[in-house]
């Protein structure tokens, strides 16, 4: 008996200590009432060091929200049209033809007497690379500055420069390579080469559709444009929706065709905590809590859901002005919002999820219960067994 009450109070201390330290129970990830006390911890100076901000979700802040900067090509490089007339660049490929009123010219054949040809009167000019120097060689009229210039332009120096030298040259003057005028076009691209842009200006998709289209999905597809220290990127399934974002290509412009599968983590009490993939042009947290089966009946506190993200300094001052971390570019928010409210349900379906977000819903304080009242029927129920077996023996 003595040895069975020894065994009791032992019991019921162990109990006890796992009553008060649910610490030791394991668990998922921290309850809410954890993510709150741990925005702020205690600093090495005395006062309190601020980790993260949390922020509860409300029609404001999704107002808020709705005006983060967003990368548009519109907005970062305008729609200009390229000149209707492209300018010959260095590295063009440049050919002159020249044609003379007579023969025996400079350019022209010799006149076959006992014939009745009078001989040829062209001769072309293998074509050339315009140098770095932005020029080309003409026989007896030696180097014609050609860069910048248009080939009409071009066509009337030689021909002012042979004048006197050959009989009434007309010259033609052809960029059979506008290596100057081109674009490049890498990534995903079907046949990823550098193109050349047309007279008449190109946008965006006419160049993507002359590379052979991409060959990722549209919906995981984004588009990076380098446009000298200026670059953007967008979803491909802006670019096709919006003719706005269809803009004109320049010439020495970098399109990179990026593949990035647009996902976020689904951790906590949740019917499917993974990683889950969403299309390129985003979905909303309603749309997210349903891709991860929702909230767990059993084990989910609807008021502990939380969106964990980083965000721009500049949206953080928005939504917090008293932040004490805006002293970075990017800052740690969790994004509270308590789906217990029926009007959440509508907020749910205005939040917009981002690329890499984490959505985590903790576990309800009842559940905390049932693993110490599950821990404390484990340890007991060899007590209470050996108990019924000592008083039926007695």
């Amino acid at each position: 008996m003595m040895r069975l009450g020894k065994l009791a109070v032992s019991t019921a201390c162990i109990a006890t200590v796992a009553m008060s330290g649910c610490t030791l129970l394991p668990a998922a990830g921290p309850t809410a009432n954890a993510i709150q006390a741990g925005a702020e911890v205690p600093g090495t100076g005395g006062g309190l060091l601020a980790r993260y901000e949390i922020i509860d979700v409300t029609p404001a802040v999704i107002e808020a929200l709705r005006g983060r900067p967003l990368d548009s090509l519109l907005a970062s490089f305008g729609d200009h049209r390229p000149s209707a007339e492209p300018l010959i660049g260095v590295g063009d490929m440049v050919a002159v033809s020249i044609w003379e009123a007579g023969s025996g010219g400079l350019f022209s054949g010799p006149l076959v007497a006992d014939r009745f040809s009078a001989g040829s009167k062209s001769a072309l000019i293998p074509e050339q690379p315009v140098g770095r120097d932005g020029a080309i060689s003409v026989p007896y009229a030696g180097r014609i500055q050609v860069a910048g210039r248009r080939p009409q332009d071009v066509q009337a120096l030689i021909e002012n420069e042979l004048a006197g030298k050959a009989i009434q040259p007309q010259v033609l003057v052809s960029v059979t390579k506008p290596i100057s005028q081109t674009v490049t076009v890498t990534g995903e691209a079907v046949a990823g080469a550098r193109l050349p842009l047309s007279g008449h200006g190109d946008r965006l998709l006419d160049v993507l559709a002359s590379a052979g289209g991409v060959r990722s999905p549209v919906s995981e597809t984004f588009v990076r444009l380098s446009r000298g220290p200026v670059t953007a990127t967008v979803p491909l399934t802006t670019v096709v929706s919006n003719p706005k974002e269809n803009i004109f290509l320049r010439p020495s412009d970098v399109l990179t065709l990026v593949r990035d599968p647009q996902t976020f983590l689904a951790v906590g009490a949740l019917g499917n905590a993974t990683e889950l993939p969403f299309q390129a042009d985003g979905i909303t947290l309603a749309q997210a809590l349903a891709k991860a089966r929702g909230l767990s009946d059993f084990q989910a506190d609807p008021a502990g859901t939380f969106i964990f993200r980083f965000e721009p300094a500049a949206i953080v001052r928005r939504l917090a002005p008293g932040s004490k971390l805006t002293g970075t570019p990017l800052v740690p928010v969790v994004y509270r919002i308590d789906m217990r409210d029926p009007n959440s349900l509508f907020t749910a379906q205005a939040f917009r999820m981002r690329n890499r977000d984490l959505v985590y819903v903790s576990n309800a304080p009842f559940t905390e219960i049932q693993k110490v009242l599950g821990v404390f029927s484990t340890i007991t129920g060899p007590v209470a067994s050996a108990a019924a077996v000592y008083s039926t023996a007695r």
